[in-house]
């Protein structure tokens, strides 16, 4: 075979590959209406967890949250989000052995190397992996006790069209600047947070694919703010639903993201620490105000409405008892 036929021969191999790959693309297209699956195919009594995954200091915690999920009775499987594109191979292939081993339950934890750093991967539509009606979307550094994990899947059941949440925010509007702005209301929310989020499997296709222009320029506004995608979730599932999602208490739930479990032992340092707080919440706020004006500019409207109250699993005895020396709620002692 001479030089010029082994040339034309790489080059017909090379395209044939090139071909090939973009052929699995295709077929594997997360939004592709063709390899959605219907939504009375998809289970009823369990629900999908996607764990988004980022820090590598966090890797321990993570692997005790995706463990802890794992063992619930409600859980179908667990899928680790991970987002860090910088994470060497090795790495990643130690986690998902490790991951693997985690398996506590029926519910086997999977780890699913993101291909891009947008955090609207978030929501991407996982028609192979997703059997289920409803999928939990959280982060690797909140941890939910078990009871108040199924109790919130029940409030779920009861209300499969709303998202379901344990963080309520709000949006509001600022009279003096005529805007929108992002904020916290003592009585009442719009927006539930990805620390912990369940909602409809079908919503996922609806934020990634939908839209049309509209869609695609609020989806850009996340990639730009790197921030957002929860509010913009929000947006989606009350612009097709007219309402608010649904707050739901839980028994113990701890928050390892939130400033306020940073350590420091001297008083100076905790008002360092309290006074870069309030910066951060500051900044943050801000940030996604912006968010929320970008969305209802691009959107052309504000769908987002407002919900009251709070889904609570027993209501309890609230008086305190001596026990001990000890103050204690009263019904953990009733005869």
């Amino acid at each position: 075979m001479n030089w010029c036929a082994v040339f034309v021969f790489c080059c017909f191999w090379v395209l044939a590959e090139v071909d090939g790959s973009s052929r699995r693309r295709l077929r594997h297209d997360p939004c592709d209406p063709g390899v959605q699956r219907r939504p009375e195919s998809l289970r009823p009594d369990q629900m999908t967890v996607l764990i988004n995954g980022y820090s590598e200091h966090r890797i321990p915690l993570l692997l005790s949250v995706a463990a802890a999920y794992s063992a619930s009775p409600v859980v179908a499987a667990v899928l680790v989000l991970w987002g860090n594109l910088g994470t060497p191979p090795r790495l990643l292939s130690e986690l998902s052995r490790n991951l693997s081993a985690a398996s506590l339950g029926a519910a086997r934890i999977s780890l699913v190397p993101q291909s891009s750093g947008s955090l609207n991967a978030r929501f991407l539509p996982r028609p192979l992996a997703i059997e289920t009606r409803a999928v939990l979307v959280c982060d690797d550094d909140v941890e939910v006790d078990a009871k108040s994990v199924e109790f919130a899947f029940r409030v779920w059941g009861s209300n499969p069209d709303r998202m379901v949440g344990m963080f309520g925010r709000s949006h509001d509007m600022d009279l003096a600047r005529k805007e929108w702005i992002y904020t916290v209301h003592p009585d009442r929310y719009s927006i539930v947070l990805t620390k912990f989020m369940l909602l409809k499997t079908q919503y996922l296709f609806g934020y990634s694919c939908g839209g049309g222009v509209a869609g695609a320029r609020m989806r850009r506004v996340v990639d730009e703010m790197s921030n957002c995608e929860d509010i913009l979730m929000n947006f989606v599932v009350a612009d097709e639903i007219n309402a608010g999602p649904v707050l739901v208490g839980a028994k113990r739930v701890r928050d390892y993201g939130d400033p306020r479990n940073d350590g420091g032992s001297s008083e100076d340092r905790d008002e360092v620490r309290d006074a870069g707080l309030s910066r951060r919440r500051g900044e943050h706020r801000k940030r996604r105000g912006q968010c929320i004006r970008e969305f209802h500019k691009a959107m052309g409207r504000m769908p987002l409405r407002y919900s009251y109250g709070k889904m609570v699993n027993s209501v309890g005895e609230q008086g305190l008892c001596n026990k001990g020396g000890q103050l204690v709620l009263c019904d953990q002692f009733l005869d």
